[in-house]
């Protein structure tokens, strides 16, 4: 299908793997704090606000100042750990070619973005940071976004609650039904099939 308006793409496990990082920066918390963290269990949910995942593992008084110290490993580890995902580039370069913006709608930091953007090589015609599930739809909507590619059930609820086409990638920690049943057009194994779904016929 041609474009008719912006893509909005997810970041995390969708362009970038940024598991590595992450998982790391969570390892030094928990070593730096000594409170037990399941690494397992941060991975199934990738992609959601940090303060949200912390709030699994500390009281709430605690988050705040946590966020802080995790930000001081992930900005250390994510340059050297981060990798862009196969199609990442091709994907943002075949919706410019079309005449629309390729625009990053991520939960992630501004201050984490940065980083993993140019351990990528990714540059967005626009970043929206700080968004999850129904704050991405917001985003969407306000956009007019043709189309949302995320790898969570969130993503691909927040591009149907926006009205934009829900494409879901397995890259991340979902599989295919889960992105499907939570209202995706089309999954696909990675982002190099983008340019092929997203041309006109």
């Amino acid at each position: 299908m041609g474009g008719s308006g912006p893509v909005g793409f997810d970041l995390d496990m969708t362009l970038i793997n940024s598991r590595p990082a992450i998982l790391a920066s969570f390892a030094e918390v928990a070593r730096e704090t000594g409170t037990p963290i399941d690494l397992d269990a941060v991975d199934r949910r990738l992609g959601l606000k940090l303060d949200d995942e912390l709030a699994f593992w500390f009281p709430p008084e605690q988050v705040a100042a946590v966020a802080g110290l995790y930000r001081r490993h992930y900005l250390r580890l994510a340059e050297p750990m981060t990798t862009v995902l196969p199609g990442a580039h091709e994907a943002l370069a075949t919706v410019r070619a079309a005449g629309q913006r390729a625009v990053i709608i991520t939960a992630k930091h501004p201050v984490s973005a940065g980083p993993s953007l140019r351990a990528a090589g990714l540059a967005p015609d626009e970043l929206f940071t700080l968004v999850h599930g129904p704050e991405k739809a917001a985003v969407l909507r306000r956009l007019r976004a043709d189309a949302y590619v995320g790898d969570t059930p969130p993503d691909m609820a927040a591009a149907v609650q926006a009205g934009a086409r829900a494409v879901g990638v397995t890259t991340g920690s979902f599989a295919g039904q889960e992105l499907a049943s939570a209202g995706a057009e089309v999954v696909l194994d990675s982002l190099a099939g983008f340019p092929a779904w997203y041309r006109p016929a």
